[in-house]
């Protein structure tokens, strides 16, 4: 069944993880462009991670398309030696791949645009995601995500040139409960983009698992208000941003190399996964920070409501439970349920904060300060910048 039969039907859908920081970690992805060309250059790195969300329980491959645009590939100097259409087909042909070796679907996608950014057209923008979309369309992906919008203007862009193709388009904004980034609240975010032709709306990264499932249910509330109907999912970050503000997790002064301190552990992925099935949310997975153990987590969680456990489940003891078999006896006392969810993990980092001042600029879609440029960042331009971060 595709997308919209298996939601219709109440099923349980799991998305994937974040493989743009999954794959930094691993070498394959340079953190600042953040762009996956890893698809045409390392192909065997992006079909493995595939192949491990595959077998922790996702039934949705997402392409690793992510930031995949044109204008994006050749941002602040970053040259490339593929095009855009062959990265994507060759992330098309990946997720097919390993999507046909399990029950699961492929999606395409598209996200937001440095172009938006520097206020180019409507018509210009759209341009953009034309010209990524023609790749999915050939590649017949299952259905389209719109995804990683801070501007729910830029998203409903792109749910009008996704929906021209006739596949199912799901839409997700990068919010917290606070709304968008011009302050649009997320029920109304996703009115526009139901209007706009999108079947399933959500919020994806930038927030915590909590505060993504807390932002779609005001999404929800402001769909029914309206009077019109949707499907939920949510695709949240694998760390805690309890001190973030509107902007997200870009704000804290962790990001992005010194986040580790705020993983999530999987059994607070069984908190999250157990909030979002109760507030109605049925296409659950994760963005980034999210690795595989974490959806295998997700999985275990919502086994029964989805009848099946991952594959990778039978190297993993629920609860703990495979801590029977270890030769130390304190250890073999924390094989059981109780322990693990009232645990309060320890930093080890007798120094640090429990929370920190997250950067406040203040500038979005229309500041000068971010205005793009092919160019690469100037060391004038960043003396500038070094400069002004002392301030704040």
């Amino acid at each position: 069944n595709g997308i919209l039969e298996r939601l219709n039907a109440g099923e349980v859908v799991i998305g994937d993880g974040g493989f743009v920081f999954a794959l930094e970690k691993r070498g394959y992805v340079k953190a600042g462009p953040w762009t996956p060309e890893a698809a045409a250059e390392y192909p065997e790195a992006v079909r493995q991670l595939h192949r491990e969300f595959l077998r922790a329980g996702a039934n949705v491959m997402q392409t690793f398309t992510f930031y995949a645009s044109d204008d994006k590939l050749e941002n602040r100097g970053n040259k490339l030696s593929f095009t855009g259409a062959q990265i994507n087909e060759a992330a098309c042909d990946l997720a097919r791949q390993v999507a046909n070796e399990g029950d699961a679907l492929v999606a395409g996608g598209v996200c937001q645009t440095p172009s938006y950014l520097s206020c180019k057209s409507e018509a210009d923008v759209k341009a953009i995601f034309k010209k990524q979309l023609d790749v999915f369309v050939k590649k017949n992906v299952d259905f389209l995500i719109a995804e990683y919008f801070e501007h729910v203007e830029e998203a409903v862009w792109a749910v009008e040139v996704l929906k021209e193709t006739g596949k199912p388009v799901a839409a997700c904004l990068c919010i917290g409960p606070e709304g968008d980034m011009h302050g649009v609240s997320p029920g109304e975010c996703a009115v526009r983009l139901v209007k706009a032709g999108a079947q399933i709306v959500g919020v994806n990264c930038h927030f915590d698992p909590m505060t993504c499932v807390k932002a779609v249910k005001m999404m929800k509330e402001g769909v029914e208000k309206a009077g019109l109907k949707a499907h939920y999912m949510v695709q949240p970050l694998a760390y805690h941003t309890p001190d973030c503000n509107c902007q997200g997790f870009i704000d804290l002064p962790e990001f992005p190399f010194g986040l580790e301190p705020r993983i999530l552990t999987r059994w607070d992925m069984h908190k999250y996964a157990r909030e979002a099935y109760n507030v109605g949310i049925r296409f659950i997975g994760g963005c980034c920070g999210f690795e595989p153990y974490h959806i295998r987590a997700v999985a275990e969680e919502l086994a029964a409501e989805r009848g099946i456990m991952p594959a990778g489940s039978e190297k993993h003891g629920m609860w703990g439970a495979g801590l029977e078999m270890h030769t130390k006896p304190w250890v073999r006392a924390r094989a059981r349920r109780d322990y693990w969810e009232n645990l309060k993990p320890a930093s080890g980092r007798p120094l640090c904060p429990s929370l920190a001042n997250p950067d406040g600029w203040g500038v979005t879609k229309g500041h000068a300060d971010l205005m793009q440029q092919k160019e690469a960042t100037s060391k004038d331009q960043l003396k500038q910048l070094f400069d002004r971060s002392k301030s704040h």
